[in-house]
């Protein structure tokens, strides 16, 4: 039988449009793939010396420690270091209790500037990322002094409920503080990451917003529950629910004044 050129054409034009409708693969379903994912996803990221990774490492198990979670591993844990001079957020991963936490990425962040009324300085501790306090997404609308609070429409907001805050106004002390972590205005507040700028919750660039959210590196209990049957508006039909997701939150203080200096 003699196919005619046409034939051919058709056949192509086809498989083209096979491949454009097909499902993009999952890239980043093991750890290593994720750093990978982080280099070419996150367009704002920080460069960290060995030696700072392994002085990160550290203060992020010396905190999971004071928290009761000595073991943990097996799965992401995201860690932001307050700092005034550091201000930056930091992916995690370890395989076993005793292996060296390694470093997936990190990019600068905002946390709580003090000084103003209604503004708390972010709290330390470790925060859980439980579907309680369920998630939502930015609609992207302008408040009173042109700003978009949780940056462009469908940017995920990470909630993690109510928590103490330590007030930085007026005589100080402690009150309940919404904690949560948002992207931010791209024209007028993105610029201004990797400086404490917020009223207490953590802004991270929209890159490392949609990063966290497609591969759903804190969705380790929301995944639980899609595994369960039940279906979560907040999560896209291409969230990928990883066998590495984590729950957990860090924050600290380092004090240090530099990702170079000891």
């Amino acid at each position: 039988m003699k196919i005619s050129n046409n034939h051919f054409v058709k056949l192509a034009a086809l498989w083209w449009l096979v491949l454009a409708l097909a499902p993009a693969p999952t890239f980043a379903q093991t750890p290593d793939a994720l750093a990978q994912a982080y280099t070419h996803e996150v367009r704002r990221r920080l460069a960290v010396p060995p030696a700072t990774r392994a002085a990160y490492g550290t203060f992020l198990q010396h905190a999971l420690d004071r928290a009761g979670l000595h073991d943990l591993a097996g799965e992401y844990v995201v860690m932001v270091d307050r700092a005034p001079k550091i201000q930056a957020i930091f992916v995690f991963y370890r395989g076993g209790p005793d292996a060296a936490w390694e470093l997936i990425g990190a990019s600068p962040v905002s946390t709580g500037l003090p000084g103003t009324y209604d503004h708390f300085l972010t709290p330390l501790g470790v925060f859980r990322h439980t579907p309680d306090n369920m998630d939502f997404r930015a609609e992207g609308t302008f408040n009173e002094n042109g700003i978009r609070g949780y940056g462009v429409r469908g940017m995920r907001v990470f909630d993690f409920g109510w928590v103490d805050g330590e007030r930085g106004w007026g005589e100080g002390g402690t009150s309940a503080m919404r904690l949560q972590m948002h992207a931010t205005d791209p024209d007028r507040l993105a610029q201004r990451l990797g400086h404490p700028a917020s009223k207490g919750c953590i802004r991270i660039p929209a890159s490392l917003n949609r990063f966290l959210d497609h591969y759903g590196i804190l969705d380790a209990d929301y995944n639980a529950l899609l595994a369960a049957g039940d279906r979560l508006w907040v999560l896209e039909q291409d969230h990928v629910s990883s066998l590495y997701a984590g729950r957990y939150l860090v924050i600290i203080d380092s004090e240090r004044d530099s990702l170079t200096a000891e």
